[in-house]
């Protein structure tokens, strides 16, 4: 099914099932612990072996030599691979650094060698007795040491842009405002470490791992191995957590195969948790500037946004600065996202990249704004809206670097409008239902005890990404529906809302409904990232149905046009028939996918909300304590506002992480991320997370799909760290403009406690 006009009146419109709060289908399972996860697949494949992966101990050089034969004659060792005897290895096309180094080495804990053996504690004591030699080379590990060598990685493109005369409009600007900002680096911290089984079959390989993205990784996994991926299956059913850090094919996977070949058995392995942030990927850090210039009844004549970021060669930036473009008017405009190399471990996707960190500074530009004009920052922010996106540069229809549509040639269209965009109205609706009239403007007066109290607002946008999606749908002889694509459900509550759809389209109860997910061998989906999943893969079920309707109607003898689909029939005029009987013995069987015009292109397709928190401060040790939080967001049609809640709540959740303790910390001498483990890197936990509101705003958006439905997850984070920043500065008078926000940046700035 292609979708090139504006959805009109359909089957979803009905909202019998789509629209309500369904409890979680897979909720039972995991409050059970009885969910399949990729570790504990006992089940699936019988003598399984362990493997126990070996990170490099040094950041940059090569491998002397390396020395097994202890190793080797440990008990229960079965095999050993290292890239010396893995044979020729390819890289994914998502993969910046090779999955198994050596003799050269890339980043710090880059995988150097598995170890397989009988159980879990033989392979790990063997892995300790592997002695390497390494020849270390120097590295760059300090951003901001390197941030002048930093340029767009595609100059006049996706990663700059430029409208009108910035310089000269700054410089006459009335009021103006210059800042510098940073963001730190932030591991994604998932409860599943990445996990595989891998088993061969002959030359055939089945790998049941924990990944988002499962036609990706398949492809991925293919050519890493130099095998067709005609004979790679990938089976991810549940997924504990992923954020991004799984998005990609990673050591994992690729060892697990390995082991199990030089094995000839099944091989399972995780990462230790210590690999983790090292091994895999992470939040790049940013450095930010950000002038505004506008005049002194608040309207902005000129924004600049520039972020620096770092990664490994051939890595990509934190698009940091690309949101700056479409939320706020102003005539003349420049954003850069500006990239330098460094030889720490690969940064790539974590949840919400580059608005996540950009508007972590932007809002604070905007509130510290506000205040030189004297205006209230919702009121600003308010009156600097725009209905049409007011950078136009050429540049693809997605610059997301989770999204595969970046490599699309460009296409320029002259500042389309938004398909949808009530910033205004969750402003004012937020500001209502917060009681944001209560704040105090002028900084540290309010207090509540030893606590200094203080208000913060933020504006939240992410863009929607259309993708193309797939599913087939089976109807048997008992009216049992079957949705089945290789769509992934990573907490999400993908199961749910795609038994929704169904049961929906089809006129199915929901108890008829089965869902199966995370398979290759089922049609590829878009998968679980980039805020897309959700609104592509019900739109791909969507799509499978009309054809399951047609074949249906067809049995009956009826017009597909004219049927009507509910409670288990279809009827047309006086004609009736049971879905059951209309299957027959045989069954139905449709399959179909949802693929895109150029309504992306002809419209801005995003979604928008705001963010109102309040924080204490305690006046003598300038910790900060999370009040009350309310996010308002207008995000198309909420499919199923539980769900959607829940991801909204755990995106502020990570927000608050972002704001006040997340932090990988540098060791710039030796070139790694010291504190990774959950005990040194720390996140937000219950105690730390107060009240949590969530607004949506009835819409629908017939631009995005025929679900007429956007993305909401990646729209909670976004934001969420600025609106703090800016409640502690109100409460305090204090502004940190380098995140996290930890009482050391507070207490020598604070007034003194009285």
């Amino acid at each position: 099914m292609k979708f090139d006009t504006p959805a009109t009146t359909n089957p979803i419109d009905q909202l019998k099932v789509i629209g309500k709060p369904i409890d979680r289908i897979d909720g039972p399972l995991k409050t059970t612990g009885t969910a399949p996860y990729a570790h504990d697949r006992h089940d699936v494949v019988a003598n399984q072996a362990h493997g126990y992966i070996i990170g490099s101990a040094i950041p940059k050089g090569r491998i002397v030599s390396m020395d097994l034969s202890a190793a080797r004659a440990s008990p229960g060792v079965v095999a050993i691979v290292t890239a010396q005897n893995a044979g020729k290895l390819g890289k994914g096309d998502y993969n910046t650094a090779r999955l198994l180094g050596g003799p050269r080495i890339e980043h710090y804990h880059q995988a150097i060698a598995v170890v397989v053996a009988e159980t879990f504690e033989q392979a790990r004591a063997a892995a300790h007795l592997v002695r390497v030699q390494y020849a270390r080379e120097n590295g760059s590990f300090d951003l901001d040491a390197v941030k002048d060598k930093g340029k767009p990685l595609n100059e006049g493109g996706a990663d700059e842009s430029k409208v009108g005369n910035f310089t000269g409009a700054f410089a006459a600007a009335p009021v103006r405002h210059d800042g510098h900002y940073t963001t730190a680096y932030e591991s994604h911290s998932m409860m599943e470490p990445h996990a595989s089984i891998a088993a061969w079959d002959g030359d055939r390989l089945t790998i049941w791992t924990s990944n988002q993205m499962i036609a990706w990784t398949v492809s991925d996994l293919a050519k890493t191995l130099g095998m067709p991926k005609e004979k790679v299956r990938v089976i991810s059913p549940y997924i504990g957590g992923g954020f991004g850090a799984k998005l990609f094919l990673r050591a994992d996977a690729v060892l697990a195969a390995l082991g199990a070949k030089a094995a000839r058995r099944p091989v399972r392995l995780t990462l230790q948790r210590a690999l983790i942030p090292n091994n895999t990927t992470h939040r790049a850090a940013t450095i930010q500037r950000i002038r505004i210039g506008a005049t002194r009844d608040g309207k902005i004549t000129a924004i600049a946004h520039e972020a620096w970021s770092g990664n490994l060669p051939d890595g990509k930036p934190e698009s940091a600065s690309t949101q700056t473009r479409s939320l706020y008017a102003g005539e003349h405009r420049m954003t850069a996202n500006l990239l330098t190399v460094l030889d720490l471990p690969e940064a790539n996707a974590m949840r919400a990249p580059g608005e996540a960190s950009g508007m972590a500074a932007l809002e604070i530009a905007m509130d510290e704004t506000a205040e030189k004009l004297g205006m209230d920052p919702v009121r600003f922010r308010i009156l600097n809206d725009t209905q049409v996106v007011p950078d136009n540069p050429e540049k693809p229809a997605s610059s997301d670097p989770q999204s595969k549509k970046s490599e699309k040639k460009p296409m320029h269209i002259a500042h389309p409008p938004f398909s949808k965009r009530q910033l205004v109205q969750c402003f004012e609706i937020g500001a209502q239902r917060f009681g944001w009239n209560r704040r105090n403007p002028q900084p540290g007066t309010v207090r509540d005890g030893r606590w200094r109290v203080g208000m913060g607002v933020a504006s939240a946008f992410r863009d929607n990404l259309l993708t193309k999606s797939a599913a087939r749908v089976r109807l048997d002889r008992r009216g049992i529906l079957t949705v089945e694509t290789d769509m992934t459900d990573i907490g999400t509550g993908s199961y749910t809302i795609l038994a929704q759809t169904a049961s929906e389209m089809m006129g199915v109860p929901l108890a008829r409904v089965r869902v199966r997910l995370g398979d290759s061998s089922f049609p590829a989906s878009c998968g679980s990232g980039g805020q897309w999943g959700c609104n592509n893969s019900s739109a791909g079920v969507y799509a499978a149905c009309m054809k399951l309707r047609e074949a249906v109607a067809q049995k009956a003898g009826v017009d597909p046009a004219q049927a009507v689909f509910a409670d288990g029939l279809v009827r047309a005029g006086s004609r009736v028939l049971s879905l059951a009987d209309a299957a027959g013995d045989r069954g139905l069987v449709a399959e179909d996918f949802i693929e895109y015009g150029d309504l992306d292109k002809r419209f801005q397709q995003s979604t928008f909300g705001a963010h109102f928190v309040e924080v204490g401060v305690d006046a003598a040790t300038g910790e900060v304590r999370m009040r009350r939080m309310l996010a308002v967001c207008a995000a198309g049609r909420i499919l199923n506002p539980k769900t959607a809640r829940s991801q909204v709540i755990g995106a502020m959740t990570m927000g608050v992480g972002s704001a006040l303790m997340e932090e990988l910390a540098v060791d710039k001498r030796l070139g790694f991320f010291v504190n990774h483990d959950l005990g040194t890197y720390e996140v937000p936990v219950h105690a730390d997370i107060p009240y949590q509101e969530v607004i949506f705003l009835d819409e629908t958006d017939p631009i995005s799909s025929p679900m007429k439905a956007k993305g909401v997850a990646e729209l909670g984070i976004c934001g969420v760290a600025a609106a703090i920043s800016n409640a502690v500065y109100n409460a305090t008078g204090v502004r940190v403009r380098d995140y996290p926000i930890t009482l050391d940046k507070l207490i020598s700035k604070m007034p003194l406690a009285v």
